[in-house]
């Protein structure tokens, strides 16, 4: 059996563990990267959640609500309190949708948004936010159809990133610093910083040029709070005018030199919009002040890979008003659309048929799970994990439920087909299973491991990995692996000893498929409250 860590290790984040943090450069937020630790400090027990722990609420009421006891931190409700983020009433948390730039509530904020560009005739289908505080942002642009990736790193204010899961809502740890964040080029449509305290201007436009990567052509970059609207805000802000003014001056400059197009500015809003091409941007050039352009064709890979200050060129066009790279359906016909990407045949091996095939293939093995795991199509899971999601087949047949799906593309594996589920609609990130995921604790509800052991099972050793999976995975939370009879034996030998049962069941083909499903619950279990453990 593997014992329980102590208690004082329930909300363990092992490659973002602020002791472990300290001993790297502040500069740069360079300590705030992942820093995993090296085998011989790895746990071999299981992270046990915190005494008298309770099943979060159910979507859509988690947005607004949470147990107190699931994440005991009060430090944001009296921090943040003139920010409306978050209220502590008796025994949970509750959501108000405030931010700093927001004290009317996120979904008034949206609404000012929708107002200088349209956020739901379907164009608009994936954000990213930049230092999203409890995620409010993104909580309420769920109801008009867009899903966002929100990140903000740990420790800045404790657990942001995870009360933003346990309200439901996506989002990952980490940060703006030395590496590219963990994302394809072209991945969002929409970014967004409130007041997020990244540096925008400094660095040579370090932070800036990497949005640009991650940005679709056409795609909308939003800031609100310093330096916007700085005549208005400076004293609450604590800083002068002609530092304020800097900024601002310095952040409109290098967007010129990006060649993005400033859409609007009103009242504390600022808008810009990357080119759906860089033919002009080329062409008219003024060597002195340009941004260069990388010469290197890799702008997809993102995992542990540093940033440049060059920008990351778009697909080359034959005219100034075709789209870089292919136009997209909107929302929700993009979700089955053939991506551009696969059109194009830009990932290698995979063609318009072979897609559709697998959507189809998806479709199905979706509707045998639906029978093996009832409460899959009763709203019982929320926050899902693809732990290797090919081209987003798995989300894609998902899609009916009120449930999002992360869809992890690991680092080194063939096709990389993270861009073509982005292109889908879908979010998702690069991530090597040897280590452990950008999350905290308990932060999903169903895990979906499909030949991810086969794939990983010479590289290290699986025991971690299921302890990782147990780590992230909430009480009573599931797990569907599929992959070949001796493989699901092996898994099931250990988490037998990780306090969850299991059963091995047959392919949706039939008996006689070598491939088997092995569908695991972690069982309900918490540490002892601290007097017991003296």
């Amino acid at each position: 059996m593997i014992p329980p860590c102590q208690l004082k290790y329930s909300e363990y984040t092992p490659c973002h563990d602020p002791r472990r943090a300290r001993k790297f450069p502040k500069a740069m937020m360079q300590y705030r990267e992942r820093h995993c630790p090296t085998k011989d400090k790895l746990f071999r027990c299981l992270i046990p959640a915190p005494p008298n722990y309770k099943n979060p609420f159910t979507w859509p009421q988690s947005r607004d609500y949470a147990w107190y006891d699931n994440i005991p931190h009060r430090e944001l409700s009296i921090e943040k309190a003139v920010q409306n983020w978050i209220q502590v009433e008796g025994d949970r948390f509750r959501f108000p949708g405030g931010g700093t730039m927001f004290p009317h509530g996120a979904d008034a904020y949206i609404d000012d948004i929708n107002a200088l560009i349209p956020l739901t005739d379907g164009n608009i289908r994936t954000a990213l936010d930049t230092g999203c505080g409890v995620a409010s942002w993104g909580a309420f642009l769920l109801k008009r159809g867009i899903i966002t990736m929100s990140f903000a790193p740990r420790d800045s204010h404790e657990a942001q990133v995870q009360f933003a899961l346990e309200r439901g809502v996506p989002a990952m740890i980490g940060v703006m610093a030395t590496d590219r964040i963990p994302y394809p080029a072209r991945a969002f449509d929409m970014a967004h910083c409130s007041r997020c305290l990244i540096p925008w201007n400094k660095l040579d436009g370090l932070y800036l040029v990497e949005v640009d990567r991650v940005l679709r052509p056409g795609g909308y970059w939003i800031l609100s709070g310093p330096p916007i609207r700085w005549k208005k805000h400076y004293k609450g802000w604590q800083r002068t005018e002609e530092d304020l003014k800097q900024e601002q001056d310095e952040i409109e400059d290098l967007a010129k030199r990006l060649c993005w197009k400033k859409v609007v500015e009103k009242d504390d809003l600022a808008v810009w919009q990357k080119p759906i091409n860089h033919m002009e941007c080329a062409n008219n050039r003024n060597a002195d002040e340009a941004l260069q352009f990388c010469n290197n064709s890799d702008v997809d890979s993102a995992w542990y890979k540093k940033m440049e200050t060059c920008i990351s060129p778009l697909p080359e066009v034959q005219t100034e008003e075709e789209v870089a790279g292919g136009a997209l359906e909107n929302w929700p016909q993009r979700a089955s659309a053939v991506p551009p990407r696969i059109t194009r045949g830009s990932v290698s091996g995979i063609t318009p048929e072979k897609f559709e095939e697998d959507n189809k293939l998806w479709a199905e093995r979706a509707d045998h799970y639906k029978k093996l795991i009832p409460p899959l199509a009763k709203g019982r899971y929320r926050n899902v994990m693809d732990m290797d999601a090919g081209m987003g087949g798995f989300a894609a047949a998902l899609m009916e439920y009120p449930l999002w799906v992360m869809n992890v593309v690991p680092s080194g594996s063939a096709p990389d087909a993270l861009g073509v589920i982005y292109e889908r609609g879908f979010i998702g990130t690069f991530h090597d299973w040897c280590e452990a995921f950008s999350t905290y604790p308990r932060t999903y509800d169903l895990i979906h491991a499909n030949k991810v052991f086969s794939f990983y099972h010479d590289r290290c050793d699986i025991t971690y990995i299921l302890l990782e999976m147990d780590r992230i995975l909430r009480p009573e939370g599931t797990v569907i692996f599929r992959d070949t009879v001796e493989m699901l034996v092996k898994i099931q030998a250990i988490t037998n000893g990780m306090r969850w049962k299991s059963q091995i069941m047959d392919h949706e083909s039939g008996p006689f498929n070598p491939e088997k499903i092995l569908v695991a619950v972690k069982t309900y279990w918490t540490a002892e409250p601290a007097q017991k453990q003296q």
